[in-house]
């Protein structure tokens, strides 16, 4: 019943596209553009009916308003607590956001920005559980701290590592390969992440997108979401050292990795 399809925008950006072909009726997150959006749901024949929001930067809420005036009754819901102020149903944390018959958990995950929500269902579509979590999770990295602290986003991300491992991660960018050109530099002797930069760079080059992950995967594969494994905690150490920072804590491991990638 239930299939979700990427929309393409801008130059690396997904606008993600929750279809219920049995009624005709689409649910987007983080529209940045309208165009791209009215295009695919014409060519589809959907009606949009409700916009996700996960945090307030414009290239994931300026497609909105045009949105909005072509679909006049869209619910546009996001968090209150937010530079945006363009929605109609406003939420909170621990919410919950009900769509054709499918439950979202709204997950605080501050650090990209203090406002950042991520919204999760239990419920399978393409066999496995679901999470749109905007620029907080990447593949094989996370997102730049505009607003947030490291010890905001190491929590948000320990959050995320707690969901199910086979839960789709649909994040907002096409940021593989550069994540995976510093988490390589990190971990130069992982295995596992040469043959995943092989299978992702294949994947670019057929013109395929490298999302959605997967919890697992993540937990596998990505850094910064691997501030407790002793590989990645020796590499802190050494890049600590070099730069005069603390890496006593796993908030300053994890603080280590991302400026780590800030400044690679």
């Amino acid at each position: 019943m239930f299939d979700i399809q990427a929309i393409p925008a801008f130059s690396d950006n997904y606008i993600w596209c929750l279809c219920d072909r049995s009624s005709g009726k689409a649910l987007v997150v983080d529209p940045g553009q309208a165009q791209p959006v009215e295009d695919y749901l014409e060519s589809q024949q959907l009606v949009l009916d409700t916009i996700l929001v996960t945090h307030h930067h414009p290239d994931h809420t300026g497609g909105i308003a045009g949105l909005a005036n072509t679909f006049p009754n869209v619910r546009i819901t996001g968090p209150e607590d937010s530079p945006f102020k363009g929605t109609t149903n406003p939420i909170h944390p621990g919410d919950e956001v009900v769509w054709q018959g499918l439950t979202f958990e709204v997950m605080a995950v501050p650090g990209h920005t203090l406002d950042h929500v991520a919204y999760y269902s239990e419920t399978e579509i393409d066999d496995r559980p679901v999470l749109f979590c905007g620029d907080t999770l990447f593949v094989c990295g996370c997102g730049r701290l505009f607003e947030g602290k490291p010890e905001q986003m190491r929590q948000s991300l320990e959050s995320l590592r707690a969901l199910p491992d086979q839960t789709g991660v649909y994040c907002a960018h096409e940021y593989t390969l550069a994540n995976l050109r510093f988490a390589r530099s990190w971990l130069p002797d992982d295995k596992a992440l040469v043959q995943f930069e092989q299978d992702c760079q294949a994947r670019r080059d057929r013109g395929e997108p490298t999302v959605p992950s997967s919890i697992g995967a993540e937990k596998t594969l990505n850094p910064f979401m691997r501030w407790d494994q002793p590989e990645v905690i020796e590499s802190a150490r050494q890049y600590a050292a070099r730069q005069g920072l603390p890496c006593d804590s796993a908030d300053s491991v994890f603080a280590a990795i991302r400026h780590g990638k800030d400044h690679f």
